[in-house]
């Protein structure tokens, strides 16, 4: 069953270290300026069934397609327990990843068959998608060294090779251009502030004229 959508959806994608995280939490702030109460969030994870998820899916090796449904799971969790009553609160709801990092890094990036992810994504959210997905684009390559210079410990979805970034990143174009109304493609080799700037200006031009 679709919720009633009061509120307004935004997610955040991109392949690892595009520089979501910091953009974030910009627009939270924005939003909060304006007197729209805010609900953070992130996939997998966002409740405390789907952060156990997350720590299996980002550190234990597992079938591709295990790997898939159990994003699925922790997603229809997610929305049960906190997208779906936080919209009809009225809240806005601001998330790092949905169901585009799914089709881009288990459809792209591992080569799970679409019409599975079309079957799960219809089965989980029918009907529903994001107000507005903002889409981090950068090559493989410099994101690979914005990690690398994190200092932090890489999971399993950060230690693949270049070329599966690289199908994950074009799987994500492939999802923009397909959906252009919703994704707009951000260039995330812009300045922090430019990104910012860009948001916001995008935020505001749909919903604070």
């Amino acid at each position: 069953m679709t919720a009633k959508r009061d509120g307004r959806f935004i997610t955040f994608e991109g392949i690892d270290g595009a520089g979501k995280s910091t953009q974030i939490e910009a627009l939270a702030a924005f939003l909060a300026e304006r007197g729209q109460p805010v609900v953070r969030t992130r996939e997998p994870g966002g409740t405390e069934l789907g952060e156990r998820l997350r720590e299996l899916l980002l550190h234990e090796p597992m079938h591709f397609e295990t790997e898939a449904m159990l994003m699925f799971a922790a997603r229809r969790e997610h929305l049960a327990v906190r997208i779906h009553p936080a919209l009809q609160a009225g809240d806005w709801v601001v998330s790092d990843r949905f169901s585009d990092a799914t089709y881009a890094y288990q459809v792209g990036g591992r080569g799970l068959d679409a019409r599975r992810f079309d079957a799960l994504e219809s089965w989980v959210h029918p009907g529903f998608q994001p107000d507005l997905t903002l889409l981090f684009d950068l090559p493989p390559e410099l994101a690979a060294a914005r990690v690398a210079a994190s200092g932090n410990h890489p999971d399993r979805f950060e230690r693949e090779q270049s070329a599966f970034f690289t199908r994950v990143r074009n799987a994500y174009l492939e999802r923009a251009s397909r959906f252009p109304a919703r994704i707009c493609v951000i260039d995330a080799q812009q300045a922090p502030d430019a990104i910012r700037a860009q948001i916001r200006r995008i935020v505001s031009e749909r919903w604070f004229r």
